[in-house]
């Protein structure tokens, strides 16, 4: 008696738990484009109440926002439309779009999603199940398979480039063969399975006792797929440390964590019918463990993505740059005013014209070359000095007899005076 009392009153809250789920619609035949006049078989599956709470059990049809009168589990219909169903206590199923058409061919594509590593069946109909001959499948505009008469396009295992508009052609013979027809494009997305996986270095705490770094491979599956099992690997460059397994961790051994950003996986269904594989590992900019000394703050290029074999590109500390001096030859020298200045600031390293100097050799002058420089900057000096007071004074100059001797400078003028020159 009290089990059959309890019962009674734990029977709502069981109901409750149990119908957060949404029910599900389905559609027989499978196909979302119909012609005029036909009728196709909507099915709701969902919780339904236990019998201990005493209530009819009670489905809800709508089209569009209009509540349908019927509240049987399948109900048959030929109103295009999005329909939905909803059981008693559940929220309201996703929605199944159906279309009808008056044309000559249709294209059906499935009703339900298709996934990546799914078959994907396409059928081109002709009206009233009339034989279309010449039939030609097209997506985005390009021809994909030809056949003789009718038949269905079959993809074995759909993956996201398969994705696009699809279109079929063909001819009828009504009664005669027609000439080429063409269906209404309708829209193809083949959804994704998993996420790319991402190989990320797991928390100490959770790696705790393991010893080395522990790598995880990390991704996400389809909410509607939420229990494919996946399998996982994981590859040093391209060899492989750990084939497939249902594990998702790898543990790197501390004589090999100098070189973690050589390290991805791999995610894969069971029959690897979608295998996707992650970036290059990437660390945090400080690093997320201690016997790290290689930073990595990149993915890979979409090149090395595709070839594991090629290291990545590793953006470490390049070493401080050694400053070298330009030296100057003693031919040039005796060069005017500030370009003859001793280089008393290293530059960033040698000009394309001066010879390179050692980094074990000093990079400024001695005092004996000092010396030497300023001598013949001072001589330069006087030497400019007397050109120019020959070219205003010439005959004060020529009689000054404190004058230092000078030496001979050939300025390719001639010895004559300007009295002689006139007089000439």
């Amino acid at each position: 008696m009290w089990v059959l009392i309890a019962l009674l009153l734990l029977g709502p809250r069981i109901g409750r738990t149990a119908t957060m789920d949404k029910p599900i619609l389905s559609l027989h035949p499978p196909w979302t484009t119909i012609f005029k006049g036909e009728r196709v078989t909507l099915r709701c599956e969902g919780f339904h109440p236990l019998l201990l709470e005493l209530r009819p059990i009670t489905t809800l049809w709508y089209l569009g926002h209009l509540l349908l009168p019927s509240h049987k589990k399948s109900i048959e219909v030929q109103a295009p439309g999005a329909y939905r169903c909803q059981t008693r206590g559940a929220p309201v199923s996703d929605p199944i779009h159906l279309s009808v058409s008056n044309d000559w061919l249709i294209l059906q594509v499935p009703y339900a999603a298709v996934f990546e590593g799914e078959s994907l069946v396409i059928r081109c109909r002709g009206w009233y199940d009339k034989v279309v001959y010449k039939l030609h499948y097209y997506k985005d505009g390009h021809v994909m398979r030809y056949f003789q008469a009718s038949a269905n396009y079959t993809i074995a295992q759909a993956q996201a480039s398969d994705s696009g508009h699809y279109q079929c052609s063909g001819t009828l013979r009504i009664p005669v063969e027609s000439t080429p027809m063409f269906s209404a494009k309708v829209v193809v997305t083949i959804q994704e399975l998993f996420a790319s996986p991402v190989l990320r270095v797991a928390p100490r705490a959770e790696a705790r006792g393991r010893g080395g770094v522990t790598l995880r491979c990390d991704t996400r599956l389809h909410p509607q797929k939420r229990d494919t099992p996946l399998q996982f690997s994981f590859y040093k460059y391209s060899r492989p440390v750990r084939r497939f397994d249902w594990g998702a961790e790898y543990t790197v051994p501390e004589s090999e964590t100098e070189d973690l950003e050589s390290y991805w996986c791999e995610a894969a269904t069971v029959t690897r019918s979608v295998r996707k594989r992650s970036p290059w590992l990437q660390l945090a900019p400080r690093g997320s463990f201690s016997s790290s000394s290689s930073i990595t703050t990149r993915a890979p290029p979409a090149a090395m993505s595709r070839n594991p074999v090629s290291k990545p590109l590793s953006f470490r500390k390049p070493p401080s740059p050694r400053s070298v001096a330009s030296t100057t030859s003693a031919s040039n020298s005796s060069l005017p005013g500030p370009l003859a200045s001793v280089p008393s600031i290293p530059t960033a390293g040698p000009t394309a014209c001066a010879p390179l100097t050692s980094l074990g050799q000093p990079v400024y002058p001695s005092r004996s070359n000092m010396d030497l420089l300023l001598q013949e900057m001072q001589l330069l000096k006087g030497l400019l000095r007397q050109v120019a007071l020959e070219l205003r004074e010439p005959q004060t100059v020529l009689g000054l007899g404190e004058t230092p001797e000078m030496p001979a400078l050939d300025l390719g003028m001639s010895p004559a005076t300007p009295e002689t020159t006139g007089r000439a």
